[in-house]
């Protein structure tokens, strides 16, 4: 059974969940142990152009900066807001493979850069991506053998299909339990040829036009787990620009929430979409991009990948229901999350407004920029 506190109440649960994390390429050239800066693209061919790019918008970037430098002002946050559990899409591989996947662009973070990581104390890393396997198969051992010796969780990738489909169990309380489904879906760029199958390393690949495989998904979040767990499930969907909201995720959505699912956790656009509450559960259908390198990138059509959002839902202990949701926002500036200035959090708060509307949602902003969800 869950929980109680001193009070004999059943105790909430806070999650910390960021969308697509990349400490690969030009964040990879700033840390202390930096990848051979070799690249495969047809826009650049190292990734001491990304930090390049970023020092001639911004300014000079420090090199071999500690661990924790990236997350800069979330580690405050972080302090502050206590979560109880940390969950973050990881779109790199965690290896010194040479050998990429032939698909334009390549993300790798060295493994001995693997502190960046654990700087910020993350539970698990939902592997099931458009990038986990950029370096092949060989690419993807590597990732899970340095989060393993890490001591740090992951889901939704494996060393054969029964693995990569396996939930993560994540005890929080005594007793309590997050159970984190992952899947990637082909409208995020997730090759089939990434897939786990038997005796076959990859991605828990679940295909939106397929409903017999969305079927199978559902069964096996419905057949797991403890009637008291927390059910959590990623989803790695949808392109990178753009907010509309595709007809086949809400319903894949909702028929997750219907079969057990408490929050369903989606990414892949690199900025953040609109939210829904369905049967009183959560649903992010795109949480934007946390960390990237992507500083010398203007705004696309108005939509920023520079702005990026720590959510912070609380759940009811007892059934998994919403209690509250908060959105602290930063902005990537030299690599480093940084608090937004007022003006700046005005704007976000304009823009997310607008799609939360969408949904009958309403955001209300604090004097310091951080947006909760009214309820």
């Amino acid at each position: 059974m869950p929980t109680t506190g001193r009070d004999g109440q059943m105790r909430d649960v806070t999650l910390m969940l960021a969308g697509d994390v990349m400490t690969g390429r030009g964040i990879d050239q700033i840390l202390q142990h930096p990848s051979s800066p070799e690249l495969y693209e047809r826009y650049m061919r190292s990734a001491l152009g990304y930090v390049k790019l970023a020092e001639d918008r911004n300014g000079a970037i420090r090199r071999a900066v500690p661990p924790s430098y990236v997350w800069g002002d979330a580690l405050t946050a972080l302090a502050q807001q206590a979560p109880d559990l940390i969950i973050i899409n990881l779109e790199t591989a965690i290896t010194r493979s040479a050998a990429p996947e032939p698909k334009g662009i390549n993300y790798r973070m060295h493994p001995d850069n693997i502190d960046c990581l654990s700087a910020l104390r993350i539970d698990c890393c939902v592997l099931a991506n458009n990038h986990v396997l950029d370096w092949g198969e060989v690419g993807l051992s590597d990732t899970l053998q340095a989060l393993g010796t890490a001591g740090i969780r992951w889901v939704g990738a494996g060393r054969d299909a029964i693995e990569a489909a396996a939930p993560a169990v994540l005890p929080v309380h005594a007793g309590q339990r997050i159970v984190l489904h992952a899947f990637a879906c082909p409208s995020s760029g997730v090759d089939r040829h990434w897939r786990a199958a038997a005796g076959r390393m990859g991605v828990n690949f679940v295909d939106e036009d397929d409903e017999e495989a969305i079927g199978l998904a559902i069964e096996r979040v419905s057949a797991f787990g403890k009637a008291d767990d927390i059910v959590v499930c990623s989803i790695h969907w949808g392109p990178n620009w753009g907010y509309d909201i595709d007809s086949r995720h809400r319903r894949f959505a909702r028929a997750l929430i219907d079969g057990g699912a408490d929050l369903v956790f989606g990414h892949s656009s690199h900025h953040p979409k609109a939210a829904e509450i369905y049967r009183n559960r959560l649903v992010l259908y795109g949480c934007g991009d946390f960390l990237n390198d992507y500083e010398s990138i203007g705004p696309h059509d108005g939509e920023r990948s520079d702005l990026a959002v720590m959510y912070l839902p609380r759940l009811n202990g007892v059934d998994g229901k919403l209690l509250a949701l908060r959105l602290v926002p930063f902005k990537i500036e030299k690599f480093r999350l940084k608090r937004l200035d007022a003006g700046t959090a005005a704007e976000l708060h304009r823009r997310l407004q607008h799609e939360y509307g969408r949904f009958g949602l309403s955001l209300d902003i604090d004097a310091f920029g951080a947006m909760d969800l009214a309820l």
